[in-house]
């Protein structure tokens, strides 16, 4: 098979929980350790990080990826979902991963990844875990996909593990409370190994404490990082957040012989994440004249800090493209967004799409008006048709949305 031909069967064969949903999640790591074992443990060739969290855990993926790349060290990435090719969830030192090695993999595996019925992710990992491997990287940051206990990433033994904050967020699969979904993600806390929690909160803290105690595992807190923060080519609000959290992630690894992490590291890789490791959509502005800004955010959480940073904006009005998936909680969304703004709602080119026409309606009943759109891409030309230079034009409310944006540009 081509290398188009590789993805898309990847993409329609098995079940992959960004595209399908909680259907796609599986409930233990059985498949994922028999991929390991089949692929000779390649996870245990190399160090890692792993980091979860509600919001953030991809931007800390990436912060830290290009420090440690500052630093000198050659570096795996695993992230997820990409947003315009696959092979952005795999790269070594901001490079993505070869076609020709997405095909081998495949080609090489594919009668075990269909004899054992392997999800999209299961695969993915494995593919990352083979790949870093081969090339011999000195570290790997590892992204987990969804909560952390039952995250097929979930077989590792990482120098560190990261936690950046807990939101509601995929509460039909990770719990309805806080402390419910925090157990969940603190699933990543391994024995004797530091654990960095990203954000104090009075409801989740506690489960981590437990958690780490019960581990043995050393706990700390960003907050208590007292050292220099330096400053980010990320421009999102909400990343001073996840700076504090990689310079005491950073603290820790130099505690444990990691001696290349210096200040000139740290300060470079926080200044170049997006040239050090192809990040895009955390509070990118795409033009000038009007404006136009998009952003990942897509819960209560994270949208709190986006709106109020584009609130800040200079603008005469502002027009808002909202796209979103079927699962998310809108009464608590729509509440962050502002009222005087223009909408225009869309839906995203995924099976999970929410509905626009029902997306304006639910909208509507919640103050906020516009038309609806039958793609992101209508969506925004009608947004640029009406903004004048001296306006904001902002797209968001889904990942999906944003890599559509993107892509259109």
């Amino acid at each position: 098979m081509t290398y188009t031909e590789t993805v898309e069967w990847m993409f329609q064969q098995l079940p992959m929980y960004q595209q399908v949903g909680s259907s796609a999640y599986k409930v233990d790591l059985s498949n994922i350790q028999k991929l390991v074992k089949q692929l000779e443990f390649p996870h245990h060739k190399f160090k890692t990080l792993h980091v979860a969290g509600t919001n953030g855990k991809g931007s800390v993926s990436h912060m830290l990826a290009s420090v440690l790349q500052e630093a000198g060290y050659k570096v795996g990435l695993y992230t997820s979902p990409h947003l315009k090719d696959f092979r952005e969830r795999i790269r070594i030192n901001g490079e993505v991963i070869p076609e020709l090695a997405v095909t081998e993999f495949i080609h090489i595996n594919k009668a075990f990844f269909e004899q054992e019925s392997l999800s999209f992710f299961e695969m993915t990992v494995g593919m990352a875990f083979q790949y870093f491997s081969t090339e011999k990287v000195d570290i790997a940051v590892i992204e987990v996909g969804l909560g952390g206990r039952l995250d097929s990433t979930n077989v590792i033994s990482p120098e560190v593990s990261v936690i950046t904050n807990i939101g509601y967020d995929h509460m039909n699969i990770l719990g309805n409370t806080l402390p419910e979904i925090a157990a969940e993600k603190g699933g990543i806390i391994k024995k004797d190994t530091p654990v960095v929690i990203g954000e104090y909160q009075e409801e989740t803290f506690p489960v981590f404490k437990e958690l780490a105690k019960a581990k043995e595992a050393p706990l700390y807190l960003a907050e208590d990082f007292t050292g220099k923060l330096y400053s980010s080519d990320l421009k999102g609000y909400y990343q001073k957040k996840n700076i504090r959290t990689v310079s005491m992630t950073l603290e820790v690894l130099k505690d444990r012989g990691w001696e290349l992490i210096t200040e000139e590291a740290a300060k470079k890789g926080l200044e170049n994440v997006i040239f050090n490791t192809g990040l895009r959509g955390r509070w990118e502005v795409l033009q000038e004249n009007p404006k136009v800004i998009c952003d990942t955010a897509h819960n209560k959480e994270g949208l709190v800090y986006a709106m109020k940073q584009l609130q800040e904006e200079n603008f005469e009005q502002l027009h808002l493209v909202i796209g979103v998936v079927n699962d998310k909680d809108l009464i608590s969304l729509f509440p962050v967004f502002p009222q005087s703004a223009n909408y225009y709602f869309c839906r995203p080119n995924v099976p999970r799409g929410l509905d626009a026409v029902e997306l304006q309606k639910k909208a509507a009943e919640n103050g906020l008006f516009g038309r609806s759109y039958n793609s992101v891409s209508e969506a925004y030309e009608a947004a640029l048709s009406l903004a004048s230079v001296r306006d904001v034009i902002y797209v968001g409310g889904s990942t999906f949305t944003v890599a559509e944006i993107i892509q259109y540009f």
